[in-house]
């Protein structure tokens, strides 16, 4: 059996093909392990992220590719094939990271009634949050619509629930509005929508295209496009979350704002227009925000189950809005993969759109 790989040169992310792979029938199969059939996945400017900084956090160490290429991890469904593990039944439904192909192999390890870990080598240089994989089948909450927007926000909006959690433990530094830079992406959105319950003031920058859709959102108090941020009064301290990853816009609101830039986190790149070497800029000094450490340290002070727990609650009650937000477009096929991913690759998907796909036609 043949599976099918979509690959990205690593370093050119504009060249992209699809590959055909020899998949191991059954007795070839390490111990324990799954092949699974990828069912479908999401995509996002936040995987164009993964493949941006593939290198530097070993994204591209997860699912192994000819050399000088890489396949883009996505999050998404797949469908047990074959089995060597006594705990895990043919057909089974697993949720998690996977790469963009019709396959995968997965090493079964840590088998729970909740979800099994991928133990393979060359796997462990990651997160473990990335080799996770829960056990869905038969629950509604990851069946059709809702596990098409657990695919396409359930990661993102862990990045803003955690993001809105260490603004909220260190009383946003002070601030009392947040800016969100790319206003329109799902993880400012679901930061923005955090912030707002909280009464904390949240500016959404975006561009004249979006602002229409940002607006109507309801979780942003004030719109402003990227040209008009020297109107956003500079009298009171603010926090400001990128999530564009844009330099010249992070110099132009620190110049602005100076002292009462109060925070600078950087927690996107879906601008891609980063420059290696910054100039020193006034206010707050920008910094990563890098969520396994605010993860680690949760899960320490709120114990087993509490940052499950929170965030069950926080998705919940994000849900009821989302189909009002986004309308989920599902494509078929590797001629239509590839045109999804560089239409996401040139910023041209509208930010209404939830991209549902599969290699397999």
């Amino acid at each position: 059996m043949n599976a099918t790989d979509f690959i990205v040169i690593r370093n050119d992310l504009q060249q992209c093909k699809v590959i055909e792979t020899r998949l191991p029938d059954a007795a070839g199969l390490p111990a324990d392990a799954l092949l699974v059939k990828v069912t479908r996945f999401a995509f996002t400017a936040n995987n164009i992220t993964y493949a941006v900084i593939g290198e530097q956090l070993k994204y591209w160490h997860l699912f192994p590719a000819p050399d000088g290429y890489g396949i883009i991890p996505v999050w998404g469904f797949g469908e047990v094939l074959v089995s060597k593990h006594p705990m895990i039944a043919v057909g089974e439904t697993l949720f998690g990271y996977f790469p963009m192909a019709t396959h995968l192999v997965i090493e079964a390890a840590d088998v729970s009634k909740r979800g099994l870990r991928d133990g393979a080598a060359h796997r462990q240089e990651v997160s473990p949050v990335y080799n996770a994989y829960a056990r869905v089948s038969g629950d509604p909450t990851y069946a059709g619509q809702q596990g098409d927007f657990r695919a396409l926000l359930l990661p993102l909006f862990m990045l803003s629930f955690l993001v809105d959690d260490a603004l909220a433990e260190n009383a946003f530094y002070g601030a009392r509005r947040v800016i969100l830079s790319s206003a329109s992406s799902k993880t400012a959105f679901g930061l923005a929508h955090l912030l707002h319950r909280r009464g904390i003031r949240v500016i959404g920058l975006t561009s004249k295209g979006n602002v229409d859709f940002v607006t109507s959102l309801g979780c942003y108090d004030e719109v402003v496009t990227y040209d008009q941020v020297a109107a956003i009064p500079a009298a009171e301290a603010v926090a400001y979350v990128d999530m564009a990853g844009n330099s010249a816009l992070r110099e132009a609101l620190h110049r602005h704002f100076g002292a009462q830039m109060v925070y600078s986190g950087r927690v996107g790149l879906t601008h891609r227009a980063s420059e290696p070497d910054e100039p020193t800029l006034p206010g707050a000094k920008p910094v990563w925000f890098f969520a396994p450490d605010q993860i680690r340290k949760r899960a320490k002070e709120w114990g087993p189950g509490g940052i499950d727990q929170r965030f069950g609650a926080a998705w919940t009650e994000l849900v009821p809005h989302l189909p009002n937000w986004l309308d989920v477009v599902e494509r078929r096929g590797p001629a239509a993969v590839r045109e999804a991913y560089l239409d996401t690759l040139q910023g041209r998907v509208p930010p209404d759109q939830g991209l549902i796909l599969s290699l397999a036609e």
